[in-house]
């Protein structure tokens, strides 16, 4: 295990943020797109939504920090790595898809392909490091959560 250093864990901290970040800038204006939809039930409001996902990207960086530091060569280090740098692609695109193409149903599938991504990377994640597959199950609650409006949107709009 290497040792441990701020300036790493807060480097894989900004950079899930930035992700984040960026998404939301590439994507517009979301709140005006919330007021010209057909909600579904359960729908919270807009404002929820970035303080939930940078509490998620604050944690997924945090475990991803953890599974780098922990031995090169740990089984399943490099795979659980490249899982989590791809569904932080796959992330990043949902929201510019929804938002700004208003691809509604491919978002819809990207938002479902993200939730299978994102299970799959937290069992490499087990494999490696427990703690770290455990701080990224609020982000896969949400993201079922969040597969389940991209779906009811698509489906009422």
């Amino acid at each position: 295990m290497k040792k441990f250093k701020l300036t790493d864990l807060l480097i894989f901290i900004v950079t899930a943020e930035l992700v984040g970040a960026l998404s939301a800038l590439f994507s517009g204006d979301f709140s005006s797109f919330y007021a010209e939809i057909k909600a579904p039930p359960l729908l919270p409001p807009a404002w929820l939504f970035p303080v939930v996902w940078a509490i998620l990207y604050a944690l997924m960086g945090i475990s991803a920090y953890l599974i780098w530091q922990t031995d090169a060569s740990t089984k399943g280090r490099s795979s659980a790595l490249k899982l989590y740098y791809i569904q932080l692609a796959v992330n990043f695109s949902w929201s510019i898809l929804f938002f700004r193409f208003r691809l509604l149903g491919i978002a819809a599938a990207v938002a479902i392909i993200l939730l299978l991504l994102t299970g799959v990377m937290i069992l490499a994640f087990k494999k490696v490091k427990k703690i770290s597959a455990w701080m990224n199950i609020p982000y896969l609650i949400w993201l079922c959560f969040a597969s389940y409006l991209a779906a009811a949107v698509y489906i009422l709009n």
